[in-house]
């Protein structure tokens, strides 16, 4: 039977939608490869010549000191290597956005790092009560986080693929502290001021494990709303108590706070606060209140060496915060920040020219004792994700916090 003409058009035209489609195909097909140049997809947040790496951090409020300080320091680092040519030919791009220490609006940012701004690893995040928030976000994305300004025992217990600490731990701080103040200064009554959140849960768990290995608990708690400086009815407690020494688990507003209405009251004792305080800041607003006030550090003093010991990198991170934030004045917080960006970049240059998420934290994990210049070798395993164990005492001198050992702190009570 003849095929009508109808069927015969029909399918002429059929023909010609499956030809026209194919051709669309393989036209797009060349184009994609011509303005790609025919590389291998990327992951999320890189291109041929970027990394983009996301941040959610304090900048502004009453922790804005911390965030835009470890921001600084580790853009000084991260600018110079990206001056240099960048890292297997490419170039670093951190965005960051504030938070104001408050959670909610940390888990907002982290969604948008991740979700819109398609960022391939988050870094340099600050604060407990912030970070601990985004762990189900950040394992659920399986995106790597590192370099967080917290030494939360939940960012390190149990273990997590996908969060990698550099600092040592709330936990490591005040051990040091406590045993000191009850070993060799034979105190025994000993209080905790604490940020009522994540943050101070975890000083006060700390500290009373600390005094557990000496067969004591704390004689006084008092806590803070965090974001005020309501600090009165904590103090009253505490010095109602007799405690010969305090364990400060808070930031630099509130603690300075705390110390100035203490020793307007008459108090002695010793006051000790872990690294995240804001060791610089708590000296300026400490206005010379020197004596008896202790910070546990994770990194050395942000000075020029002297002497024997030179700490190279420390020297390297004077140089480039001054090369690239002339106006800041080195401090502890922004030394830290350029220290996550070295591991930061380590990682980077591990993983190579086909990186991915997983090659990037296998990269992580294979570094071990690697010299970062600051006479504290840094390491990694797949079942270790604290690279730094080091704990530094530090008491103020002439308005500065400065390095000593615990023999150098007997003179204080």
């Amino acid at each position: 039977m003849p095929e009508s003409p109808l069927a015969g058009r029909s399918r002429t035209r059929l023909h010609t939608i499956l030809a026209l489609g194919l051709a669309f195909i393989l036209v797009s097909a060349c184009n994609a490869s011509d303005k790609s140049g025919a590389l291998p997809v990327y992951p999320p947040g890189v291109t041929n010549d970027a990394i983009t790496i996301g941040s959610s951090l304090a900048l502004e409020g009453h922790a804005g000191y911390l965030g835009s300080q470890i921001l600084h320091g580790a853009l000084s680092f991260i600018s110079h290597v990206n001056d240099q040519g960048g890292i297997n030919g490419r170039r670093i791009k951190l965005i960051s956005y504030d938070d104001g220490y408050d959670p909610p609006r940390c888990m907002v940012n982290t969604q948008k790092l991740i979700v819109e701004d398609n960022v391939f690893a988050l870094f340099n995040y600050v604060g407990t009560p912030t970070t601990v928030k985004i762990i189900p976000i950040v394992t659920e994305a399986r995106i790597p986080l590192v370099g967080m300004f917290t030494g939360a025992s939940a960012l390190r217990q149990p273990l997590n693929r996908y969060l990698i600490n550099i600092r040592a731990s709330y936990y490591q701080e005040i051990q040091a502290a406590v045993r000191y103040m009850v070993n060799q200064l034979n105190l025994r009554k000993v209080a905790v001021f604490y940020q009522y959140d994540a943050y101070g849960f975890d000083g006060l768990k700390g500290t009373e494990l600390a005094l557990k290995e000496n067969n004591l608990t704390p004689v006084a708690t008092g806590a803070y709303t965090r974001g005020t400086l309501r600090v009165e009815e904590a103090l009253t407690r505490i010095m109602a108590s007799g405690a010969q020494a305090v364990v400060m688990i808070g930031t630099y507003g509130p603690c300075a706070e705390f110390i100035h209405l203490a020793r307007k009251r008459g108090y002695a004792g010793i006051f000790h606060n872990v690294s995240f305080v804001g060791p610089d800041e708590l000296a300026r607003r400490l206005n010379r209140e020197e004596k008896g006030v202790i910070v546990t550090q994770v990194v050395p003093p942000p000075e020029p060496s002297s002497g024997g010991g030179k700490l190279w990198g420390v020297e390297e991170y004077l140089k480039l915060l001054k090369q690239y934030y002339p106006d800041d004045s080195p401090n502890f917080v922004s030394l830290e920040g350029y220290i996550n960006a070295r591991v930061l970049v380590e990682g980077l240059k591990r993983v190579g020219r086909d990186i991915s998420r997983e090659g990037f934290i296998d990269g992580l994990e294979s570094i071990q004792n690697y010299d970062l210049g600051i006479a504290n070798p840094l390491s990694f395993s797949p079942v270790d994700h604290q690279g730094l164990e080091k704990v530094y005492f530090t008491i103020i001198r002439n308005g500065k916090f400065v390095l000593t050992d615990e023999t150098g702190i007997t003179g204080l009570y």
